[in-house]
């Protein structure tokens, strides 16, 4: 006897959060998904969520998704093309915004953390291309708290900008501004509200009291490591992006979006 299909492990998400999710993207449909007339689509909507949000969750090949559903390639690309924008849009109230990850961090200790969301390298797209990852994608920066918990993730930009030029001037650093401390990375020396390791210097070895000063530093740090690892456990922020460059903030919010929206509904 066939085995059903586990639509929880293929898509992230559980049944009752699957429930939440189709009947907010079915509000955001023109049509209804099955008209009952003229020829029915392939995958039901519940299904074609399942794909889509299994992109995002798994990053597996669409011809993969094909023939685990027994349909073409491209009728997969049509409804990943088509949800995700979708998706982006439903879950956009689960992603905090500015206001309220300031209110979130007002005098109270935050963490933040520089990543790389990697990419194919696409001919005539340089400025991709981040030197401190040795690959090319999209950098943001991540706020939580002291416990790991994710406040806030920046719109992703180009990866050739390190994190302090993500930091100058971006609604994560007027976020950070409230907070009562801040513990981030060397990619942050030079600011006066965040503290840091000691970075080496060229002439010597750090001192006994630096190590033990960056060691303290470091395990502060360590919840926003964790909370990194854990968004990326949405693979498609984790393994190189495919879809067409003009696809991915809209996949990238879709992903950052379901991640909170999972959180939410946990």
């Amino acid at each position: 006897m066939e085995k059903p299909l586990r639509f929880d492990r293929m898509s992230g998400l559980s049944e009752e959060q699957l429930d939440e999710l189709e009947e907010r993207v079915a509000e955001l449909l023109e049509e209804p998904w099955d008209k009952h007339a003229g020829r029915p689509r392939e995958l039901t909507l519940r299904e074609s969520l399942v794909v889509t949000c299994g992109y995002a969750r798994q990053n597996i090949v669409e011809d993969v998704w094909a023939d685990i559903f027994g349909v073409d390639q491209s009728t997969i690309s049509r409804i990943i093309t088509f949800l995700t924008p979708l998706i982006d849009r439903s879950t956009e109230e689960f992603r905090p915004t500015a206001e309220e990850a300031a209110e979130a961090t007002r005098g109270a200790i935050a963490l933040v953390d520089g990543t790389l969301w990697p990419c194919w390298s696409w001919d005539g797209e340089r400025e991709l291309w981040a030197g401190k990852y040795k690959t090319t994608g999209h950098g943001s920066l991540v706020i939580t708290n002291l416990h790991g918990r994710a406040i806030f993730v920046s719109e992703p930009v180009s990866g050739n900008r390190h994190d302090m030029a993500k930091l100058k001037g971006s609604d994560v650093e007027k976020i950070l501004k409230t907070a009562g401390g801040v513990f981030g990375d060397t990619g942050f020396i030079g600011t006066d509200y965040i503290t840091t390791p000691i970075r080496k210097p060229q002439c010597r070895k750090l001192l006994q009291w630096e190590h033990e000063w960056n060691n303290r530093v470091s395990s502060f740090r360590a919840p926003v490591e964790r909370a990194v690892a854990n968004l990326k456990t949405w693979r498609i922020l984790f393994t190189d992006y495919r879809r067409p460059l003009k696809t991915f903030k809209s996949s990238f919010r879709a992903a950052v979006g379901l991640y909170f929206f999972q959180e939410s509904l946990a």
